[in-house]
């Protein structure tokens, strides 16, 4: 999962802007990212595929020929750009992502790689993950990459039936899935992940409970579970619209996902994030990166960032988009050194909006200290505790706050995108209750003269 591929800023887009006046008093303000050691979590993606699937709006591209030298290149020049800038002093974890970054030949990793040692600290058996697809996975080729410092991979096996891989406009069969997956285990074991897609058209209860159970003979120790989204723009997608494919309904969707939980669970496996599953501790380091609202770094055509630029003295993150089209993101890494299409600073609200949607999608939840990260004056408890959307949902079931912090039930995981709403609504309300001056305060105050904070 190619997770840095973009998030969208401002999750919380229903709710736009707080409640209350414009001159905060005394307002819980997010603690900097100077305040504590610059580490960070660094994506590259790899924007080129041979074919498009029929369901992909990812940035990727199909070009006759890619020239990997001034690729390489640029991804090596914005990798030190942005380390310098963000004055990073370690970099936690590296996902190559795409695209189709097993296209790449070993080289471009290694050099990848090479030049993230030499611009931050990179620390021996830190993960390194490379997405692959099984048409272009020869276990000689895996084991290049393994050479070049990969030990983790990521493989897009998507279905185990041959029709389905057509339909989704795939590259390679069954056979061939199972060929790769065999070499990677071979060569990366406990740390091969399969990708797998539910909900496709026409795909029955039946049919997705015998793929469950044929990836568990097949896998390793981690899985990654999907639901097909229909992308405005795609060729399923207007297959489906123009009648020649069905739309699964909606209480399928939701059969087939408990369905896999179950299967999943009964064969040991962690549900430890929404769409992800792992036994014997295979938990992927680099997304959890994302779910714990810790900075990362995008390198690569289209890539996205969460990070302070200490080196220009900014003590705020910043969401930042990587230049997505190939060609004129190498012509600005040329002259400027990065391809940066867009910043901006995130706002403590927006941070917080993040961590909550994002956090709230593993198993763990936003934990008392990752939130007094974001938010040293105002508590979860103080946020989440009192009358409203957040203790009604925990008398339902469906939400836990207790020592530990703020996460879902099991039951409320599978229906988390119908509870944020409310969540970031209260969060909204409570910090904007924080804003206004109390009634009496000193003139000064309610202008707006008090201390500055979210």
């Amino acid at each position: 999962m190619a997770a840095a591929r973009g998030w969208p800023r401002g999750l919380a887009a229903a709710a736009a802007a707080l409640p209350g006046g414009a001159g905060p008093r005394r307002a819980p303000a997010p603690a900097p990212d100077t305040a504590a050691p610059a580490t960070a979590a660094l994506y590259v993606h790899w924007p080129y595929c041979r074919k498009r699937c029929s369901y992909c709006n990812f940035n990727t591209y199909v070009v006759p020929a890619v020239d990997e030298a001034a690729v390489r290149a640029c991804l090596v020049r914005e990798a030190q750009t942005l380390l310098r800038l963000s004055q990073v002093h370690s970099v936690t974890s590296v996902f190559f992502g795409g695209g189709t970054p097993s296209l790449a030949s070993p080289g471009t990793v290694a050099a990848v790689l090479e030049a993230v040692a030499g611009a931050a600290h990179l620390p021996a058996g830190a993960e390194v993950t490379l997405e692959a697809n099984p048409s272009s996975t020869s276990a000689s080729v895996l084991d290049g990459f393994r050479a070049a410092g990969v030990n983790r991979l990521s493989i897009g096996v998507q279905s185990l039936d041959d029709a389905e891989l057509r339909m989704l406009g795939r590259e390679h069969t069954v056979a061939e899935a199972r060929k790769a997956v065999e070499a990677a285990r071979g060569l990366f074991p406990g740390r091969t992940s399969i990708d797998l897609l539910f909900g496709l058209p026409g795909q029955s209860r039946d049919a997705w409970a015998q793929r469950l159970e044929a990836t568990l003979r097949l896998c390793d120790d981690h899985i990654s579970l999907y639901q097909l989204t229909l992308e405005r723009g795609t060729a399923l997608a207007a297959q489906v619209r123009a009648g020649a494919l069905p739309a699964p309904p909606q209480d399928l969707l939701a059969d087939m996902y408990h369905t896999a939980r179950s299967v999943l669970g009964a064969a040991g496996f962690r549900h430890y994030e929404v769409s992800n599953f792992a036994r014997k501790g295979a938990l992927s380091t680099h997304n959890l990166s994302y779910w714990r609202a810790e900075q990362y770094i995008g390198v690569g055509p289209g890539a996205h960032g969460r990070f302070a630029l200490r080196a220009e003295g900014g003590c705020s993150r910043e969401a930042r988009v990587q230049t997505p089209e190939p060609v004129a993101w190498m012509r600005e890494v040329r002259s400027q050194g990065h391809g940066t299409r867009s910043r901006a600073v995130l706002s403590p609200l927006e941070q917080l909006e993040e961590l909550l949607t994002l956090g709230l999608r593993t198993d763990e939840g936003i934990t008392h200290e990752r939130w007094g990260h974001f938010s040293p004056q105002l508590s979860l408890q103080a946020v989440f505790g009192g009358p409203g959307e957040a203790r009604a949902l925990q008398q339902e079931g469906w939400l836990v706050l207790d020592g530990g912090g703020l996460r879902c039930t099991w039951a409320g995981l599978a229906v988390l995108d119908s509870l944020l709403p409310a969540l970031l609504w209260q969060l909204q309300r409570v910090l904007g209750a924080a804003r206004r001056p109390p009634r009496g305060a000193p003139a000064e105050e309610r202008a707006g003269g008090g201390a500055r904070g979210l």
